[in-house]
């Protein structure tokens, strides 16, 4: 079988269960994950039935690694694509404060949780560390398309719109540190100045740096070309540039050290630089232009989250062959899925209070930051990729538990949405009245 074979059933599957998950009012993300589940198991048995023959699982995970890396440069993209000026200054440092707050939060209660577990499982400490950038992670999907199918509109979604965009814009700086400092503890090299803030201080600031110049050259570029075909090939290669030249840096070596120069940080900075730099009567093209490389991406996105549900499957069976107790990994689970929601629920309403929001948007804004997906997905099949977590299976433990909570946020995420929207009476009734204008407007009479 050939890779070309393989993507070709897998996005035919992938799209089949958006069918089954419209019948049962789901995100299409938790099909896509459940097809790559199915597929996996299918390969894997078929290879122990086949002594290995056709070595089905190596070519998936062979895929994954491939597909993950470009993905990953576009998801980081679109990001960068949110993180305007212009709308920074229109949103103001309270908005950026909750973010902050939210995501922050987050890290803690899970690195303080899981680093006591791991201490009294007997398993590598970094895992919580890299569980606790992952945390910061959000899916914007999720949540808008909660907000989209059911017209919700009010104060809540107003903030709530912009806290999502830049909440994994702070995720990705906040993950480029912890595993920096996570690879000097999985390598077990002596903890000094240069392996604890001298190279992740290279390695993000190179990282944006490379976006930055590839972004300002991108920008040059497009003013040749006209045509739109030509500024989404130029995207589309601009950003596979990004990709390809952090995984080529990262063969590199400083004092014994690899280099991992974050290809999330520097797709982010394309995308921001990109959309920045355009002068007043650009911005309507760049905007465009990025409308366009999402036309051409789904694909891409279907494969990602087939193959991340398939590499739950690889990462188990690794875990088991390495003699790794699957009752460590649910513990692991367990408390990782609760220190994130209590982080993320905590952080946003004390960033509410501070800047003094309304009770409904304080009681309910941290619920809506729950859902999780592309992003922190991205992030844990690029920390099972690289060699400091392969020879411990720590890497193997992060996609299981990461891919395992996806699954639980993306089931249970776009309810509890739902529910916080309605709470907040920013759903409308079956008149298509909004609650919370009846609330503002009884306020006033009061008054």
């Amino acid at each position: 079988m050939n890779f070309v074979l393989i993507i070709g059933l897998l996005l035919i599957f992938g799209l089949i269960s958006t069918r089954v998950m419209k019948i049962c009012k789901l995100p299409n993300v938790t099909g896509y994950l459940i097809i790559g589940l199915i597929v996996a198991l299918g390969c894997v048995l078929t290879d122990y039935l086949s002594n290995n023959f056709f070595g089905l699982t190596e070519e998936l995970n062979g895929l994954n690694e491939f597909v993950s890396d470009i993905a990953l440069g576009f998801i980081a993209l679109s990001i960068g694509e949110e993180f305007k000026l212009s709308k920074i200054k229109k949103y103001g440092a309270k908005i950026v404060s909750i973010t902050f707050l939210q995501a922050m939060l987050a890290v803690v209660f899970v690195d303080i949780l899981l680093a006591v577990f791991c201490v009294l499982l007997n398993v590598p400490v970094e895992i919580s560390i890299c569980l606790g950038a992952i945390a910061t992670a959000t899916a914007p999907a999720a949540t808008i398309m909660v907000i989209n199918q059911y017209k919700a509109k009010g104060p809540l979604v107003d903030l709530l719109l912009p806290v999502v965009a830049f909440d994994d814009a702070i995720g990705l700086i906040v993950f480029a540190i912890s595993v920096s400092i996570a690879k000097v503890l999985a390598t077990n090299t002596p903890i000094t100045i240069v392996s604890v803030c001298l190279l992740p201080l290279l390695e993000i600031v190179g990282s944006l740096a490379i976006g930055l110049i590839l972004g300002y050259f991108m920008h040059l570029m497009i003013k040749f070309f006209k045509s739109r075909n030509n500024h989404v090939i130029l995207i589309i290669a601009f950003t596979l540039l990004g990709v390809g030249i952090c995984a080529s840096l990262n063969q590199l070596k400083i004092d014994g050290e690899a280099l991992e120069f974050s290809n999330l940080l520097c797709c982010m900075m394309i995308g921001a630089t990109y959309i920045n730099i355009a002068k007043q009567d650009e911005k309507d093209i760049a905007e465009r232009d990025f409308g366009l490389v999402e036309r051409w991406t789904p694909f891409l996105f279907m494969l990602f989250f087939v193959l991340s549900g398939a590499h739950l499957v690889t990462s188990a069976k690794s875990m088991l062959e390495t003699g790794v107790s699957l009752g460590i990994v649910a513990v692991i689970f367990v408390g990782y899925v609760f220190m994130r929601s209590l982080g993320k629920y905590i952080g946003a309403m004390v960033g509410c209070k501070l800047t003094h929001r309304s009770k409904e948007i304080t009681r309910y804004l941290g619920i809506t930051l729950l859902p999780q997906a592309g992003v922190a997905i991205g992030m844990a099949n690029q920390i099972s990729g690289m060699e400091a977590f392969k020879a411990n299976g720590s890497g193997n433990i992060i996609v299981t538990v990461v891919l395992c909570a996806t699954l639980v946020y993306e089931l249970i995420g776009p309810l509890l949405t739902k529910w916080s929207l309605q709470k907040a009476g920013e759903i409308p009734d079956e008149n298509g009245v909004y609650p919370y204008e009846k609330n503002e407007q009884n306020s006033l009479e009061k008054e």
